[in-house]
């Protein structure tokens, strides 16, 4: 175990929390509910951020960029909307600060009071579609594909680094449709994308599903999301895609003029993911000694660690070492030289394996004598001494088995962690003694879905969409169901 890592088995929240500190991913910040994400936390938010904008792009979205302030009129305008976010919502009330008479420090000048309050961006669904009113005419102008990368505040009494923070960063798309069918598509496009990202990049598998009216996004038709499964028996929704209907259009006046010559409103949709994100890529695969990163969204996939004695020891190696780090750059595979003198060989490998490269190469006189190197998985910890002829494909072939064996390990913990229960009991059995995600019939009702969630703290995740129809009867009241829907306790 990493010196100073509490095991997950001891403490999984305070596991947690030291993994995202003494990695440096991220702290907490003088602001409370706020978060600095430090350099090493953001180099992966950054690999997240560019996969997901080339998939983005690849399926015709572009970038664009809205106010971080809403009128408070805004919010008004959608009934839904304002109501599932009123409670979360930062307000500007003044423009100006001035020196207090007595000294003691500024003062919020009572004199420059806003005619109309700004809301800090909780969600931009309100001032995109302010704007697309001037945008959109024609179905010429559509259908309209945009993405924003942005920061969002939404005030919370307690915080989480990475997982729940008053401010977070995130992606938020936003498109415009002449018809139903093609917003309801792009819908589940976006769905899709989401689940690839998490499963190919993050490793992470997921459960795709729609959400119930109870847990759909505040403004929406419908509300389909991705579902992970944590380390500690845990869900973790870990992306949503909105069907808003004609909802947003309506409020907002955006009308088109049809082909067949008629004036009507256009379909929406808005989809996101944030930065949580990180906070599911700790949990799903980090280990008692720290970090545990899929290769795709490494920092660096390798690091090369010179192992000498004196100054002239390490000056004899530099040279071989910064060698190899070119040839595994020839074939795509990122990497750092660690030849700093200030720490031992023995800190730096406790210092990577905390901070979760997926491969650790050590490169000493004996290996060049020998025409070997040694090597270090992370996600395995095996140790392997390989040929130096070929190590730049034999990485490349590690790196594919890595990624491949941190989503198989959490695949098998997920099927492991999924149980169909019939009664109550076993209901209630499960989450107290084996955690995961439940399978269980539900009458589909909002009661049902509250009392359940009153009883146990587990919600209905997703009603998942491969899930087929199965008659059965509710766990709580008995009466007919359809089909089984996905119970979790959840962060």
């Amino acid at each position: 175990m990493a010196k100073g890592l509490r095991s997950r088995a001891e403490n999984y929240s305070e596991w947690y929390n030291d993994i995202v500190k003494m990695a440096d991913l991220a702290e907490n910040s003088a602001v409370r509910g706020c978060m600095v994400i430090k350099p090493y936390g953001y180099a992966i938010w950054e690999k997240m951020q560019q996969q997901l904008d080339a998939m983005f792009k690849e399926t015709g979205h572009v970038n664009a960029y809205f106010p971080l302030f809403i009128p408070k009129s805004f919010l008004s305008k959608e009934a839904s909307h304002v109501e599932g976010f009123a409670k979360e919502c930062a307000v500007v009330t003044h423009y100006r600060l001035k020196n207090a008479p007595d000294g003691s420090g500024v003062i919020v000048d009572p004199d420059a009071k806003l005619e109309e309050e700004l809301i800090v961006r909780p969600t931009s669904e309100t001032v995109i579609w302010s704007t697309y009113k001037n945008w959109i005419q024609s179905y010429r102008d559509l259908p309209l594909l945009i993405n924003q990368w942005a920061n969002v505040v939404r005030w919370e009494m307690r915080t989480r680094l990475f997982l729940r923070t008053t401010e977070f960063l995130w992606q938020e798309g936003h498109t415009a449709h002449a018809t139903k069918q093609e917003a309801i598509e792009e819908t589940h496009q976006m769905l899709e994308i989401y689940a690839k990202f998490a499963e190919e990049y993050m490793a992470v598998p997921v459960v795709k599903g729609v959400k119930t009216a109870n847990e759909r996004f505040a403004g929406a038709d419908d509300t389909f999301c991705i579902e992970a499964l944590m380390q500690d028996g845990k869900a973790l929704q870990a992306g949503t895609s909105h069907f808003l209907g004609q909802n947003f259009a309506k409020a907002f006046e955006v009308k088109f003029a049809s082909k067949e010559g008629g004036l009507e409103y256009v379909w929406g949709t808005s989809w996101g993911v944030s930065t949580r994100l990180m906070g599911a890529l700790i949990m799903a695969h980090s280990d008692d000694d720290g970090l545990v990163l899929p290769p795709k969204l490494a920092p660096y996939q390798v690091v090369i660690v010179p192992i000498y004695r004196g100054a002239a020891g390490l000056e004899a190696l530099k040279d071989k070492c910064f060698e190899l780090r070119d040839q595994l750059k020839a074939v795509g595979i990122s990497v750092k030289v660690d030849a700093d003198d200030k720490q031992t060989p023995g800190w730096k490998f406790a210092e990577y394996e905390l901070k979760g490269v997926p491969l650790r190469i050590a490169m000493g006189p004996r290996d060049l004598e020998n025409g070997t190197l040694e090597v270090v998985r992370r996600d395995t910890k095996e140790k392997q001494n390989l040929p130096m002829e070929g190590i730049a494909e034999t990485a490349k072939r590690l790196l594919d088995e890595i990624q491949e064996n941190i989503y198989k390990k959490a695949f098998d913990y997920r099927a492991a962690h999924t149980t169909p229960v019939d009664t109550f009991e076993e209901f209630t059995d499960v989450l107290e003694n084996k955690t995961g995600f439940v399978l269980a019939h539900w009458d589909g009702t909002a009661e049902t879905e509250e009392k359940i969630k009153e009883l146990t703290k587990a919600t209905i995740r997703c009603i998942p969409l491969d899930q087929p129809l199965e008659e059965g009867k509710c766990v709580l009241t008995g009466k007919p169901s359809q089909r089984r829907v996905l119970f979790a306790k959840a962060y």
